[in-house]
């Protein structure tokens, strides 16, 4: 046995018999949380170094050229450090996380404890219009499950780690540490108990500290609450809350339309050249989308329009009100276009930073809008509406209302937005719910029955495993058999009381159950004249376990009253699964969820 391993073997030992199991899972919280303010410094840092590198006087004076040229280098490199280093494809950094949780056992690969720290900066710093939190967060929770892995630590365990570390991702992020555990809760679906409050709390601190010892005081967005809020605004964040809600719907929509589309090419090259050559020309065209966007919020919320629109190819003069808001509006409807090229392309990053790039924007152009009609002589805030705005967008586009307005609150230092925020939020979700049902991370997982939820009976179904349910010691059956041969073969031999028939091909055609030859199988003159096929009939229902997850496959045991039901496998006939195994897998695994 290697050093390493004895070493760990002696360790595991000497936790068993003197740190118990709650206070094991507070340090493994605690050390999570610093290797996730790490991750997050680490990306963070990577990214702005290649921006920098970018930035010399050679570049500057090429900058539209460079607008174009750079996304493509990056989404390049990108491509060849997945084809030669990493060698395995790089998922998508929460969607991937909630597929592990919910399918894997929160067992996440090695490789994505470091493949995002080298293909996010670069799809980033090259001015990929994605950005840095999914990554990080997807990061940090390969390191948490990885690190449950090591030690040994149960399902539960591991997913409360994995929650911990995008808590701690986040709060290193945006210093903000009770929006971080509420981000966990809402995006993993964690039960939040006493039990898991305490390690998320743990996490989410030590990360926060780590970002502090290594930024200072420095925040990602700068605001402060300049114009206090009033009752004769409400009427005006209900509008918003509305409005941010048909901008989330076309956010998503947008989205998954060019995934679609970048799905039909199989040719990494050929996305990469026609996604890279779209996002160059949109980013040339519209410089503030170029890399994740956080100077144009900034800018934003200070108020600082001008800094924002004067940079165009157009070189458009902004004295016009109405030229500004064309121009807002442009970042609005194409920072999505930009964000889902990249990801089309090959890029990898998150949208939580476009989520908040276009809420900002949107917000601010709202406020702008309605304070230059001639309408309302009431005039708004426009800072307070795009900082407002961003929570709408969240809310709708991630489904996360309460990240929305936690964040949005602890990154103005007080409540005083509190009220429209939870306005604005709550309108923007519960429309954009009604017609999105899922948000960007979970919608492909909700599609095949995958997603993890806040219902604890539809989580316990995804987490069986299928495969062990089903049953293969059965006697199959052609349909030529006599029914000698039948009794022979297959009666006398087996201690089922049905027989599924099937073709050469192996496709299932019907079932023979003992009932149906009871009263004639002592009957030996027509031995050789009855065949299989004169005595089988279609099953009540057909599972096809590619297709089928568990939830479908109660429904179906629902709906036909059977107890047993025939298994395909690519069209194949593969076997049974029974209702009294299925509900005592289901039984067990609900035990050994709520108990562990």
């Amino acid at each position: 046995m290697p050093d390493s391993k004895r070493l760990l073997v002696r360790f595991l030992k000497w936790r068993y018999k003197h740190i118990s199991n709650k206070q094991f899972i507070s340090i493994a919280s605690a050390v999570i949380g610093l290797l996730s303010g790490l991750v997050a410094v680490t990306i963070k840092n990577l990214t702005h170094f290649i921006q920098e590198l970018l930035e010399g006087e050679f570049i500057r004076e090429i900058h539209h050229v460079f607008y174009f040229i750079f996304p493509i280098i990056g989404l390049l490199l990108v491509l060849l450090s997945i084809k030669y280093i990493v060698k395995k494809d790089v998922e998508h950094g929460i969607p991937s996380t909630l597929y592990a949780i919910s399918k894997l056992k929160g067992l996440m690969p090695r490789r994505m404890m470091w493949a995002s720290l080298l293909t996010a900066p670069l799809t980033v710093g090259f001015g990929g219009s994605v950005g840095l939190e999914g990554p990080t967060v997807a990061t940090g929770a390969a390191i948490g499950s990885n690190f449950s892995r090591l030690f040994h630590l149960n399902q539960t365990t591991r997913t409360l780690l994995i929650g911990a570390a995008a808590a701690g991702t986040m709060s290193s992020i945006f210093k903000a540490p009770i929006a971080a555990i509420v981000f966990a809760v809402e995006i993993f679906s964690l039960e939040l108990t006493l039990a898991s409050m305490i390690p998320l709390l743990l996490a989410s601190i030590t990360a926060v500290l780590t970002s502090y010892f290594f930024f200072g005081d420095d925040v990602l967005l700068h605001f402060q609450v300049q114009d206090k809020f009033h009752l004769s605004d409400v009427s005006f964040y209900v509008f918003l809350g509305v409005a941010t809600s048909l901008v989330s719907i076309y956010f998503s929509k947008v989205y998954f339309g060019i995934g679609n589309f970048f799905k039909r090419f199989g040719n990494p090259y050929k996305r990469l050249l026609i996604g890279g050559i779209l996002l160059g020309t949109v980013v040339y065209f519209i410089p503030p989308l170029f890399g994740e966007g956080f100077v144009t919020i900034n800018n934003v919320l200070k108020g600082n329009i001008e800094a924002v629109v004067k940079n165009n190819i157009f070189h458009t003069l902004t004295d016009n009100i109405w030229i500004v808001v064309s121009l807002l509006a442009g970042l609005v409807l194409f920072k999505v276009v930009a964000m889902s090229l990249t990801f089309g392309a090959g890029g990898i990053g998150g949208v939580f930073a476009p989520t908040l790039f276009t809420g900002s924007v949107f917000g601010y152009l709202t406020a702008i809008i309605i304070n230059n009609s001639n309408l309302f002589t009431h005039q708004l805030s426009l800072t307070n509406f795009a900082m407002v705005g961003m929570a709408g967008l969240m809310a709708g586009v991630l489904h996360a209302p309460l990240t929305a307005i936690f964040l949005i609150a602890e990154i103005t230092g007080g409540y005083e937005l509190f009220v429209p925020l939870m306005i604005v939020a709550s309108i923007s979700f519960l429309i954009t719910k009604k017609y999105i049902p899922h948000n960007i991370y979970a919608a492909e997982l909700a599609k095949r029955g995958q997603l993890i939820t806040h219902d604890k009976d539809n989580n316990v179904l995804m987490m069986l495993d299928l495969k062990k349910i089903i049953e293969t010691n059965f006697i199959v059956l052609t349909p030529e058999m006599k029914l000698g041969d039948i009794l022979k073969n297959a009666v006398t031999k087996s201690s089922r009381n049905h027989f599924p028939v099937v073709n050469e091909e192996r496709e299932f055609l019907g079932v023979i159950r003992l009932d149906d030859i009871r009263h004639i199988m002592f009957d030996t003159t027509i031995y050789d004249k009855v065949i299989a096929s004169d005595l089988m009939h279609a099953d009540a229902g057909i599972i096809d376990i590619d297709k089928d997850n568990a939830q479908e496959i109660m429904k179906k045991f629902k709906t036909t009253v059977a107890w047993n039901l025939p298994v395909i496998k690519n069209g194949k006939y593969y076997g049974y699964i029974s209702k009294s195994r299925l509900l005592t897998a289901y039984r067990r695994k609900l035990i050994h969820v709520t108990n562990t």
